[in-house]
């Protein structure tokens, strides 16, 4: 698909999402054809001509100002992420540059790897693909799972790989479906906003190609920032475990964040860590990612 394409089918997405009652306005008649909203509705919205939002859904971008993207965000009621798409999308669209192939950096630090060794709770460092970098070693103990899953062909683990083509990913995430969700909503902000990243399209096209599950989310055009939240996992030799996260941006390098695994004191996973990290695990489990 190309980035018309890309902006054609997510504006569209968008206003099939959103009601009239949900936009505030009232509809005259039950003979709708659409649940959404029709394009001329969100021109009058974002205070611009159909023709003109028309033509922007069609990916003719030139020249469209700061202005009118913000009333669109205002007549779709667009979240930040989402917001965030739309620009890049445009942006992408409106410079028409050629792809490229350099690959976002794959090694981490040997300071960061340092903080991560560090720390006494479960963190890893990943890329916007979900390429697992590096660990600590409750952190690789944690997401054991992943790594005794991952294709030996891949020079790194990867939890999207895993969630959508691994048998064993519905067992340990025990939210499954919004795993799934956040993940190809993630994926899909990344690709609006690196859409000349080779690595990300081959990935995306091969889970697109592996996955039907993928593929009906990926055409859904949904996309979200993944920075904090809680994850629940059914680890295999501790059980249940409810974790707060929460995601850093790394300044010094651009493209991976730092992901850190908590859980309140005295809480039975804060127990159930202590267990796993105290427990004599076996070697494939304890060295660090990207060490030998």
């Amino acid at each position: 698909m190309t980035a018309k394409d890309d902006l054609r089918d997510f504006l569209a997405s968008r206003r099939a999402k959103l009601t009239p009652d949900r936009a505030g306005l009232r509809v005259h008649g039950g003979n709708r054809r659409v649940t959404g909203l029709r394009r001329e509705e969100v021109a009058l919205l974002a205070g611009i001509s159909v023709e003109y939002y028309t033509r922007l859904e069609r990916g003719n971008v030139g020249g469209v100002s700061d202005a009118v993207l913000d009333g669109l965000t205002h007549a779709l009621q667009l979240e930040e992420a989402e917001r965030d798409h739309l620009y890049r999308l445009v942006r992408t669209v409106a410079t028409r540059r050629p792809a490229r192939s350099a690959p976002t950096r794959r090694r981490v630090r040997p300071t960061v790897q340092r903080v991560l060794d560090l720390m006494p709770t479960p963190a890893y460092v990943r890329n916007g693909r979900f390429d697992v970098l590096a660990s600590n070693a409750l952190g690789r103990a944690l997401y054991s799972p992943v790594y005794d899953d991952a294709d030996p062909g891949h020079r790194a683990p990867n939890t999207a790989r895993f969630v959508f083509l691994s048998p064993r990913a519905a067992d340990f995430f025990l939210d499954f479906d919004k795993v799934q969700d956040d993940a190809v909503a993630f994926l899909r902000a990344e690709a609006g906003r690196d859409p000349y990243d080779k690595d990300l399209q081959d990935l995306i096209g091969e889970l697109s190609t592996r996955s039907e599950r993928f593929r009906h989310r990926w055409a859904a055009h949904d996309v979200r920032y993944h920075r904090t939240g809680a994850k629940r996992l059914h680890h295999p030799l501790v059980g249940e475990l409810t974790l707060d996260f929460e995601a850093f941006e790394l300044a010094g390098d651009e493209g991976q964040r730092l992901n850190v695994y908590t859980a309140p004191p005295d809480s039975p996973t804060a127990q159930a860590l202590a267990l796993l990290a105290s427990w004599g695990l076996p070697d494939s489990a304890t060295a660090p990612a990207g060490r030998p």
